[in-house]
């Protein structure tokens, strides 16, 4: 009997806990077979046991085509991001945590992120190793409520999706052109410091050039009127020479008609010889004077030889220098077209760069509407906060009665545990009065059966 009524109370007391549970979830509860209909009609196989006896593979699939169905993010998405991390944390040891729980970590916060914004505030890690029946019916009642809050409102998401991708290509494309104008500009600023250094270099060259040309055109006058003093000195030297060695000559010939008459006065040929001694030794040294003079000649002449052929190659490198200036002037005018063409570079510039601005322009218009469209998201979104926050004020009230309501449970099931016991002590004082008034009843039945046969055999 005790028993039966524990019994009774147990069960009552369940179905009043459960029926509190459903009534704070009731917004969002979605019953079993509607919930596995849903799964099984979005391609994923799933039947109600699987739901009843959850299995953690099984779930962690459904959990996943949910965040790839609605956030593009996968198991596979989030490997390269942990791998990275677990290299830069663990180093060589990256391999101690296994790649598959490494993963299914950085999957879980993507999922919870999700679960959140659904309004599911209290998924852990180990609803996704070890699920429960009633965790996963709340869960996937929320996730599939979204959902279809999601699909009754795709023409708004679409279309705010789309506005925002476009407003992304443009913000792409235009950053993407205002890289290539920039590198562009570099390029041409590069072009023109290398142009101008350039130009100053040979410009520099072309003053060195032109004052050694001056220096050696000044040389080669010195050279050339050194060259024809020393050709009209030769001429005078030689003329000279001619003449003194045809006065010998003559001298020598009327010392030769005077001879006969010196022999014949030997104090006169004596006078005679003394003068014509005196006559040549100042003959001799004249004689000597002048090849003295024709061997300075000579060494003047072989100078001047020497001197004619560094004036030709004066000459040589004056046409040479000739040559560099009118390549020097061909390299002016090859530098004055590429500083046209440098300036006109320069007119493209800023053209490109009042584009550039231009496309600055568009761009702050794009992003104050983009703005307003995040501002007008943003007071969406807090209203559906603010709608979730009175839901959860509810949910919470609702959590707070059936706590209280469950604790005033639990203070009756400890008042009737407590004559449930008083009852069961009571039931067995009184079997134990029973059983002692039994033995009793056995003990003096015995007797009398005693006293009855004893009378029987005294009579």
């Amino acid at each position: 009997m005790s028993h039966q009524f524990r019994s009774q109370v147990n069960g009552k007391n369940g179905g009043r806990g459960k029926q509190q549970q459903n009534d704070a979830d009731a917004f969002m509860r979605l019953p079993d077979t509607e919930i596995v209909g849903c799964i099984s009609d979005i391609g994923v196989p799933f039947a109600l046991e699987d739901l009843q006896k959850p299995n953690p593979q099984q779930i962690q699939k459904v959990f996943e085509w949910f965040a790839e169905l609605l956030m593009n993010a996968t198991r596979e998405t989030v490997e390269p991001a942990m791998r990275a991390a677990a290299e830069d944390i663990c180093g060589e040891y990256m391999e101690v945590v296994p790649a598959d729980t490494r993963n299914l970590m950085g999957f879980y916060v993507s999922l919870r992120r999700l679960l959140v914004e659904c309004g599911v505030t209290d998924f852990t890690y180990s609803d996704l190793l070890k699920p429960t029946h009633e965790r996963l019916a709340r869960t996937f009642s929320y996730i599939i409520n979204f959902v279809r809050f999601r699909e009754s409102q795709t023409a708004t998401i679409d279309e705010y999706f789309n506005k925002t991708e476009t407003t992304k290509a443009r913000i792409e494309t235009l950053y993407l052109e205002n890289q290539d104008m920039e590198a562009r500009i570099d390029e041409m600023r590069r072009n023109r410091k290398g142009m101008e250094a350039l130009a100053k270099e040979k410009t520099e060259r072309n003053d060195q050039l032109k004052a050694r040309l001056l220096e050696l055109k000044r040389g080669q006058e010195q050279i050339s009127e050194r060259s024809e003093r020393a050709k009209n000195e030769k001429g005078r030297l030689t003329g000279q020479l001619e003449e003194k060695t045809e006065k010998c000559l003559n001298i020598r010939q009327e010392s030769e008609k005077l001879r006969p008459y010196v022999l014949q006065s030997p104090a006169a040929l004596q006078s005679s010889l003394t003068e014509l001694s005196e006559n040549l030794a100042k003959d001799r040294s004249r004689i000597d004077g002048l090849e003295k003079r024709t061997r300075a000649l000579q060494t003047s002449a072989d100078t001047f030889n020497i001197v004619l052929n560094d004036v030709s190659s004066c000459t040589k490198v004056l046409e040479e220098v000739s040559s560099e200036l009118q390549k020097e002037d061909e390299e002016n005018m090859k530098a004055t077209k590429r500083r046209d063409a440098l300036s006109e570079r320069g007119n493209n510039v800023r053209e490109v760069e009042r584009h550039e601005a231009m496309l600055q322009r568009q761009l702050k218009r794009w992003l104050e509407r983009t703005e307003a469209v995040r501002n007008s998201s943003k007071e969406k979104t807090e209203a559906a906060k603010t709608k979730m926050e009175e839901l959860r004020g509810v949910h919470r009230r609702l959590t707070e009665e059936r706590a209280e309501k469950g604790r005033e449970m639990e203070r009756r099931r400890v008042r009737i545990e407590q004559t449930e016991k008083k009852m069961a002590d009571l039931k067995e004082n009184i079997e134990v009065e029973i059983h002692a008034a039994h033995d009793e009843y056995l003990k003096m039945d015995s007797h009398i059966k005693l006293y009855i046969t004893e009378m029987e055999q005294s009579m």
